[in-house]
């Protein structure tokens, strides 16, 4: 199995293959979704924290007021480099390695936070909420999402028990445990209060259709573009080949030959400082 501590390591090959396999399949269409929420609000200073590749960025960027300031980080120094060297089409940020737990800047700094698909990795929820809370300004706002619970996400649950039946003996739980195991509003909103959030946030789950040209795209992305990785490779001999086949087969007995479709679930929140 693997554990919390190696659920947050994006690092040799993952960066190129999540933003390859991942990014197109599961996160653009949510970093669509968060930028259009981000327009709308028309802050002057935003934070972007766990970034990954920049997905998110370059919506946003496309978006945001002209003389809005942005500043990227992220905890794996790996994955900001490739969100930087993707670029912004002209417009300038800030991007800065930090960890969410202890973010290094001043209160009040910003008046929105914005975060895609990272609180689930955050150790203590509640400390990196008060972090955010912390460099909000007065009356800001912390938007994120996470994922739905992984029955309403059929590719990653169809991964997920095909892992299950590959290695019976000791099965990956990492898609179940962290992607997909923090779901439940009322965890959320008691993080959010334990942190310093005293306004009551608002849900919206947002259902769209993930798409993939074959059953090798989620099976390459699941498998080998996220910490999972790690776990194969610490198992030793063919183990990630296998897992990537065995996720194959599985997808496709499920959602057929060529490109193939399913549903994806998130629940994005909005909370004001």
């Amino acid at each position: 199995m693997t554990t919390p501590n190696a659920d947050k390591l994006f690092t040799g090959p993952i960066p190129e293959l999540y933003e390859q396999y991942l990014v197109p399949m599961i996160f653009q269409p949510y970093a669509d979704d968060l930028a259009r929420r981000v327009g709308e609000r028309r802050p002057s200073r935003v934070l972007e924290i766990a970034a990954g590749t920049g997905v998110v960025t370059r919506a946003m960027a496309r978006v945001l007021p002209d003389e809005a300031e942005l500043v990227v980080t992220d905890l794996n120094a790996p994955m900001l480099a490739r969100a930087e060297a993707a670029g912004l089409r002209g417009r300038v940020a800030e991007w800065r390695q930090a960890d969410a737990m202890q973010l290094p800047f001043d209160d009040g700094s910003f008046d929105l936070v914005v975060c895609q698909f990272g609180v689930m990795f955050f150790p203590d929820k509640a400390r990196a909420f008060a972090e955010t809370r912390r460099v909000l300004r007065p009356g800001g706002a912390f938007l994120f999402n996470v994922w739905d619970r992984i029955e309403e996400n059929d590719f990653a649950n169809a991964v997920s028990r095909a892992l299950a039946e590959c290695f019976p003996d000791s099965p990956p739980d990492f898609m179940a445990r962290t992607p997909h195991g923090y779901h439940q509003r009322d965890a959320i909103e008691r993080d959010l209060r334990a942190g310093g959030f005293a306004s009551a946030p608002s849900f919206d789950t947002v259902g769209k259709r993930s798409q993939a040209e074959s059953a090798r795209v989620p099976a390459v992305g699941f498998c080998q573009a996220t910490p999972m990785r790690a776990e194969f490779e610490a198992r030793g001999g063919d183990a990630m080949q296998r897992a990537t086949d065995y996720c194959e087969a599985a997808l496709r007995s499920q959602f057929g030959e060529g490109p193939i479709e399913g549903r994806i679930s998130a629940h994005v929140i909005a909370v004001t400082a």
